[in-house]
C-alpha cells in the first residue's frame, strides 16, 4: 500500500474503477473506524461514497465548518434518513440508542435503495461494485443482493465483543440470560463464571455487553443486536479491526460459525500510518496542537490521560469521586471534558479541586487521541474502554484503568485487565480512595510497570501485524482482491 494504484473490474470489454459505498453506524467511534477503512480502500484506488445519516452529518459539519467535508473528487459523503425526527437544535440534542437501532433497521433501506439508485445513474461517476458496512447497519445486505456485488460487514466494535454477540442465542439456550428478575442485577448473578462459549477465557456474566443485562426476553436491543449479529453469516466478508495475535482464541472459534471470510485489519490507525501521503482533506476534526504542545514539557511516563469518550455519561457525584481521586493521587493529568459529560448537569467543578491541581491539571475539550497516547509524556490512560480508544492505548504501549460504561465496553475491560495485562477495573459505584490508589500504582508502583512492560509487548506486535507483509497488511489486500474485486460479481 505504499503507492496508489487503479483498481478496476473489467466486464466484458467494458472497464471501470472499484467504487466502495461505506456506511458506519451513527455513532462517532464507529464513523471513526469507518472512515479509516474509507481512507485505506481510497489509497488503494476505489472511489468511496460515505453514508452518514442526516442527524450526524449535520453534526460533524457544525463541529468541523460548511466545507471540511469537501475536497477530493473521488470521495463523496451523502445521507440518508434514520427515520427519527430531526431535533430543532442539533448541537444541543442526543438521540435514544434503542430507539436509533430500531429506526435504522425499519426504515433506511428504502433511502439506500434511491441513494444507489441514484449513484448508478450519474455518468461522471464509477457504478456502485460493493458495500462496506458496519456490522449493525446490516439492512445494507438485502441492497447488496439486488445489485448482485458484494457486502462486506466492518465490525467495528472489539472481536470479543463481537464473539459475545454471536454467542447470546448459545446464553439464551444455557439459561444465563436474560435475567429472572431485576434482584439478579444486585444478587451476585452477574459475579457467574461463563464456561460455555469456547474461546471465551476468564468471563463472567457481568463481562458480557450491557445489552444481556435484561429481565425481558423481547427486549429491543438484545434482539436488534442478536439479529445483526446473526446476518453477518450472510455478508461476502467481515473485517475487524484488530490483529491476529490479539484475539487468536477468539478468530479460531469466530471460524468455525462464519460461512464468510474473516479478515483482520487493525489496528487501523497503524495500517494507515504505512501511507506516504495520508488523506489531510478527510482529517476528522482541526488539531488541537496546544495540548501536544503542554506535554511537550513533561517528564516522559508523567502524565496521566483521562478520557471517557464521546458518549459516556456520569453523575455529578461520580465527576466529584473521580476529580478527588485525581487530586489526592498526586499525578499530573490531563483530562478532556464533554460538555454534556455529566447528567443533566454543567460540568462544574469545585474551586478547591481547581486551586489544588493548577500546576498539574491540564482541562480540554477535546485532543487528537490517537497522537496524544503515543506521546512520550503519557505514563496511564483512565478510559471507558470503548475499543477504538483501547486499541489507542495498545498503539501507544499505554496501560489502562477502566471504568466501562456500555456495550461491550465491560467485555473489552475484562480482556484489558485479564487476559492482555495491561489494566485495572475501577468499581461502577467509584470512589475517591480507589481511584487515587488504583492511578498511584498504574504511575508508579510495580504492578504498573508489569502493565506498562505488557502493554509495550502489544504495541510491538500490533506494529508487526501492519508492516508490509504482516498479517493485517496481508488481510487488508487479500480482502480487496478475494471479495471486493471478485470476479463472480461481474
Amino acid at each position: 500500500m505504499s503507492t496508489k494504484r487503479e483498481l478496476s473490474c473489467i466486464v466484458g470489454e467494458e472497464i471501470k474503477k472499484a467504487h466502495a459505498v461505506c456506511i458506519p453506524i451513527p455513532a462517532q467511534g464507529h464513523i471513526n473506524a469507518m472512515l479509516k477503512v474509507a481512507k485505506l480502500l481510497h489509497h488503494s484506488g476505489f472511489h468511496i461514497t460515505f453514508v452518514n445519516t442526516e442527524f450526524i452529518h449535520r453534526r460533524l459539519l457544525n463541529s468541523l465548518g460548511l466545507d471540511s467535508l469537501k475536497g477530493l473528487s473521488d470521495f463523496h459523503f451523502h445521507t440518508i434518513p434514520d427515520g427519527l425526527p430531526l431535533p430543532d437544535d442539533i448541537n444541543d440534542a442526543t438521540q435514544d440508542i434503542p430507539a436509533l437501532c430500531d429506526s435504522i433497521r425499519k426504515t433506511c433501506l428504502v433511502p439506500l435503495r434511491n441513494l444507489l439508485t441514484k449513484l448508478n445513474s450519474d455518468l461522471n461517476i464509477p457504478q456502485v461494485t460493493g458495500i462496506v458496512s458496519d456490522g449493525c447497519m446490516s439492512f445494507t445486505l438485502q441492497a447488496a443482493e439486488e445489485l448482485g456485488i458484494p457486502q462486506v460487514f466492518c465490525w467495528t466494535h472489539s472481536a470479543c465483543g463481537f464473539f459475545a454477540y454471536m454467542n447470546y442465542h448459545l446464553l439464551m439456550e444455557k439459561g444465563l440470560i436474560p435475567l429472572k428478575d431485576e434482584s439478579y442485577l444486585t444478587n451476585g448473578y452477574l459475579e457467574t463464571p461463563i464456561e460455555c462459549i469456547p474461546g471465551m477465557k476468564n468471563m463472567r456474566l457481568r463481562d458480557l455487553p450491557t445489552s444481556s443485562r435484561t429481565t425481558d426476553p423481547n427486549d429491543l436491543m438484545l434482539d436488534f443486536i442478536m439479529g445483526e449479529a446473526d446476518r453477518s453469516q450472510k455478508a461476502a466478508a467481515v473485517i475487524l479491526n484488530t490483529f491476529d495475535a490479539l484475539d487468536q482464541d477468539i478468530l479460531d472459534s469466530l471460524s468455525t460459525m462464519l460461512p464468510p471470510r474473516v479478515y483482520t485489519i487493525g489496528p487501523l490507525q497503524l495500517l494507515l500510518n504505512q501511507l506516504q501521503n495520508d488523506d489531510d482533506d478527510l482529517k476528522s476534526r482541526k488539531e488541537e496542537s496546544g495540548r501536544l504542545e503542554c506535554l511537550n514539557s513533561k517528564e516522559p511516563g508523567s502524565v496521566v490521560y483521562v478520557n471517557f469518550g464521546s458518549i459516556t455519561v456520569m453523575t455529578h457525584q461520580q465527576l466529584t469521586e473521580f476529580a478527588w481521586g485525581l487530586a489526592n493521587s498526586e499525578q499530573t493529568f490531563l483530562w478532556i471534558i464533554r460538555s454534556n459529560l455529566v447528567v443533566s448537569e454543567s460540568t462544574v467543578f469545585p474551586p478547591e479541586f481547581m486551586i489544588r491541581t493548577k500546576e498539574r491539571g491540564m482541562l480540554a475539550g477535546w485532543c487528537p487521541q490517537e497522537q496524544v497516547l503515543s506521546h512520550p509524556a503519557i505514563g496511564g490512560f483512565l478510559t471507558h474502554s470503548g475499543w477504538n480508544s483501547t486499541l489507542d492505548s495498545i498503539c501507544g504501549g499505554v496501560p489502562v484503568i477502566c471504568w466501562p460504561f456500555f456495550s461491550e465496553q465491560p467485555t473489552n475491560c475484562r480482556y484489558s485487565c485479564v487476559n492482555w495485562g495491561i489494566g485495572d477495573e475501577i468499581q461502577q459505584d467509584v470512589k475517591r480512595e480507589d481511584v487515587e490508589k488504583l492511578v498511584r500504582e498504574l504511575m508508579v508502583g510495580d504492578k504498573g510497570k508489569e502493565m506498562k512492560k505488557k502493554a509495550m509487548e502489544w504495541k510491538n506486535k500490533a506494529g508487526a501485524a501492519t508492516a508490509p507483509g504482516g498479517s493485517s497488511h496481508v488481510n487488508f489486500n487479500n480482502m480487496v482482491n478475494d471479495i471486493l474485486l471478485s470476479k463472480q460479481y461481474y
